[in-house]
């Protein structure tokens, strides 16, 4: 996730965390705004850099879902994707076709969400 945002961007989040539950894995990119888009919210644009987000996820959409895809050997059914300016973040869900073993979990237990590196 980071190295696609990177890649298009110029420069990636600070902070990245993914979780997953069953066939869902949510994405959470922290402090992600370039500082032309920092200049541009300052100057009252924050739906210009909202919507200017939503085309960069419109352009990284294929890397993401096939990253997720080789990561999980799940197919990705759905991706959905949030911008939020304050606090920076966005938010990325991937819906697989099916669930997401976890090696730790306990098998007979309905554990919390785990986190897994991004």
């Amino acid at each position: 996730m980071v190295r696609g945002h990177k890649r298009v961007l110029g420069r990636g989040p600070m902070r990245a965390q993914a979780f997953f539950r069953h066939n869902y894995i949510a994405v959470v990119l922290e402090d992600r705004l370039t500082q032309p888009e920092q200049s541009l919210v300052a100057g009252g644009e924050r739906d210009a850099v909202l919507a200017m987000r939503q085309r960069y996820q419109h352009v990284l959409h294929d890397e993401l879902v096939g990253a997720i895809e080789a990561l999980t050997s799940r197919k990705v059914e759905a991706f959905l994707t949030g911008c939020h300016i304050a606090p920076d973040l966005i938010f990325e869900l991937f819906v697989l076709d099916r669930p997401v073993s976890d090696p730790y979990a306990d098998p007979d237990a309905d554990a919390p969400a785990t986190a897994i590196s991004p």
